[in-house]
């Protein structure tokens, strides 16, 4: 009896040890994350598709979980500033960054970066997919996009296109889209696509692969002309426009998706948190069809699926670079 009671000391004294060296900790930061204000950094301007999903879903988590979720535009260098500041920031889980998927491009442009997509990030949360729309400005004589096509082939290098900064997303497809169609549009950036959508309305530069979220508002006014979506099928929004494959451009299906990151190391315990968090208020039937009407994917998923897509785009886009003759800076 004597030996049993002891053997039982041993497991509960094991037991206690475990709870309250590894899983009470964990137990304790799930519980009282956040318990002062969590900052949203943004890398890409105010007004574009990362800065408003990040201010909706920052409202929701504001609300659900008590505490102030401050959405901060850091710009500049394709989106670095704001990305760099986010991996040298504590990893508590109150610095997050809100980016495009261009973010996971930044090795391929950029020779000397202080932070690595993969290695400096602690993946959170993807929270869905925008579909490119190319629009023109209604004065350029092109009504589709073989039209478009024609009259880069016969001005070679003489119409440009703007985009949200050197290595932003629609910078590449831009650049693959010369590449399958044999034309030369030049490449004007902007620090972000509502900056760059500003000069394409006043007809300064007549075309853009635009995000659907920023363009669809423009369109519907007939400030820019829709050409074609980049989604393999028909958008909701617009559901007379060609999808890129109907106009011939299979390959160039493709568009930006969205997610949040934490400076790596932070704890698994808040990652999930705020990861179930997030998937709850993208599900949400209210928020579903308000994302719904901005023209947003919704694609929740975990931790490992966000860091599996940003080490897949890197090796899906950097040939494309490489093709392009696009210098590293």
């Amino acid at each position: 009896m004597q030996q049993m009671i002891r053997r039982w000391g041993l497991i509960l004294s094991l037991l206690w040890s475990m709870t309250s060296g590894v899983l009470a900790p964990s137990r304790v930061l799930a519980q009282t994350f956040p318990d002062h204000t969590v900052h949203i950094i943004v890398n890409f301007g105010a007004g574009g598709s990362a800065d408003t999903l990040a201010r909706l879903i920052g409202q929701e988590l504001q609300t659900r979980l008590g505490q102030s979720f401050v959405v901060e535009n850091k710009t500049g260098a394709g989106g670095n500033i704001g990305a760099d500041f986010v991996a040298h920031a504590s990893p508590d889980g109150y610095t997050l960054l809100v980016t495009p998927n261009s973010f996971a491009l930044a090795p391929a442009f950029y020779t000397k970066l202080s932070f690595d997509p993969v290695k400096s990030f602690a993946p959170v949360s993807l929270f869905g997919f925008i579909p490119d729309v190319i629009v023109v400005h209604p004065s350029l004589p092109v009504k589709t996009l073989a039209d478009l096509v024609a009259l880069a082939k016969s001005k070679p290098g003489q119409i440009s296109y703007a985009s949200a900064g050197y290595g932003s997303g629609n910078h590449l497809r831009t650049e693959l889209f010369n590449q399958l169609a044999g034309i030369d549009l030049v490449h004007v950036p902007y620090r972000a696509n509502p900056i760059a959508e500003i000069d394409v309305i006043g007809g300064r530069v007549p075309v853009m692969f635009d995000l659907l979220l920023t363009a669809i508002s423009h369109i519907r006014q007939g400030e820019l002309r829709a050409l074609a979506t980049t989604s393999d099928k028909r958008a909701a929004l617009l559901p007379d426009t060609p999808t890129i494959t109907e106009t011939g451009y299979p390959d160039l299906v493709s568009g930006t998706w969205f997610g949040a990151y934490a400076p790596a190391g932070t704890p698994k315990a808040v990652v999930d948190k705020l990861n179930k968090e997030i998937n709850a208020i993208l599900t949400a039937p209210a928020m579903a069809e308000r994302l719904a009407t901005l023209g947003v994917e919704v694609t929740p998923g975990g931790p490992e699926e966000l860091g599996r897509l940003t080490a897949e785009d890197f090796v899906k886009w950097a040939p494309v670079v490489v093709k392009a003759g696009i210098k590293p800076e």
